[in-house]
């Protein structure tokens, strides 16, 4: 069924009985009830993936889905993508891990999520290193290795701020030292664990709050000094919203893209349980890429070539409670309760269903191989790479796509 009308009518229905419930992805996320036995799928290595399997459509089955996505594609090492591809791997979601190192071949990036940057009196430490997971690293550099041109995956930890104060916060923006003191501890446990650069995420936090000079001179100096190491720098960046506007924007690009690596562009989250919906409209897509990187502008194609377009391998649950978002998980619990095709909205292009079971009443979207395959496709058809949150959350046969 295509019914986008039926959609907004059915989404102002559930709106009305939603509670401000606040969901997130982190280690206490719901826990999946399945009681299905996962070994009678079919699963592993397959002989035919999933376009010569019919499995690419934009009203999938739902029973083809819980047959189907186990399996993968037996050569896991053919890539159908040719931008950069990243993908974040968190502790909370370990099946990341496997996906990392089954599908090596087809990342050029992973960041794994493990570390943060502390204060600890007038010093800077870097948290979580206890989750660094050193064999698992070389594993995945061993399997994705190209024979004939040497390339092998890098690997780019995230670090973000952790417990700043703003007091804290003023000081390493106004003081060059300060920052240096940053960058010298990030650069020894770069050294340290072999990592070949890093993701940071400070944009989304400071942006709006403090002037563009002061975070281009903190993004700038970490930037240079890291280079000087052989070290390269990944910003994540947020989306053009209408209720934030230009977080970060042409301007914004111009000044640092010849510095930056790349940039993690965060196309996802659009609806949360205040607003439900889809979790990232192909238009949102579009024009979030379209807002940084303008068709006809200088330089168009070098700065799309380092915009990492976000995929969400995540979806959401709304719920006359709230609900929130849901991995893989969750995810087959309710899809395995609808009879048919799961509707898809033609505005967004994404899928979505709607089921009553024991819990009560659900609207779900999630990402189906049709909906990640035509934001891979726009990805192409722009000229930019993909950024993926995250490797755990989503289902084997999705990285036939990639």
């Amino acid at each position: 069924m295509r019914a986008p009308n039926a959609l907004l009518l059915l989404l102002a229905v559930l709106l009305l009985l939603l509670t401000s419930v606040q969901g997130t992805l982190a280690p206490d996320s719901h826990k999946s009830k399945s009681k299905t036995k996962e070994s009678a799928l079919r699963g592993g290595p397959q002989d035919q993936d999933v376009f010569d399997l019919g499995l690419v459509s934009p009203e999938p089955l739902a029973k083809d889905i819980v047959s189907n996505h186990r399996g993968y594609f037996k050569d896991t090492g053919l890539r159908r993508f040719n931008g950069t591809t990243l993908g974040y791997v968190t502790p909370w979601n370990s099946h990341g891990y496997d996906v990392a190192k089954i599908f090596a071949k087809k990342f050029d990036i992973i960041s794994p999520v493990w570390l943060q940057i502390v204060k600890q009196g007038d010093r800077y430490a870097v948290a979580g290193t206890h989750d660094i997971d050193a064999g698992w690293v070389t594993d995945v550099r061993r399997k994705g290795k190209l024979v004939h041109n040497q390339r092998t995956v890098k690997v780019f930890p995230r670090f973000i701020f952790d417990h700043f104060t703003d007091r804290d916060i003023k000081l390493l923006l106004s003081d060059a030292q300060e920052r240096t003191k940053v960058n010298d501890v990030l650069i020894k446990c770069c050294k340290d664990n072999g990592f070949d650069g890093l993701v940071l995420e400070v944009w989304s936090q400071l942006a709006g709050r403090i002037d563009d000079k002061i975070l281009y001179t903190l993004v700038l100096q970490m930037a240079k000094e890291l280079q000087k190491q052989q070290l390269r720098l990944i910003l994540v960046i947020p989306p053009f919203r209408k209720e934030t506007g230009h977080l970060f924007g042409e301007k914004h690009m111009d000044k640092l893209f010849k510095h930056i690596y790349a940039f993690s562009l965060m196309t996802y989250d659009f609806s949360s349980v205040q607003r439900p919906g889809a979790n990232a409209p192909l238009y949102f897509v579009r024009k979030a890429v379209e807002t940084i990187a303008p068709e006809g502008c200088t330089d168009m194609a070098a700065k799309r070539a380092k915009i990492l377009l976000g995929l969400n391998m995540y979806g959401n649950d709304y719920t006359p409670d709230g609900g929130g978002p849901i991995t893989f998980s969750q995810y087959l619990d309710l899809v395995r309760h609808v009879k048919k095709h799961l509707t898809y909205d033609e505005r967004d292009v994404e899928n979505f269903f709607e089921i009553k079971n024991d819990d009560g009443r659900h609207i779900v979207f999630y990402p189906t191989l049709y909906s990640i395959n035509e934001r891979i496709k726009l990805a192409q058809e722009l000229g930019t790479g993909i950024s993926i949150w995250e490797l755990g959350q989503g289902l084997n046969y999705f990285y036939d796509l990639f």
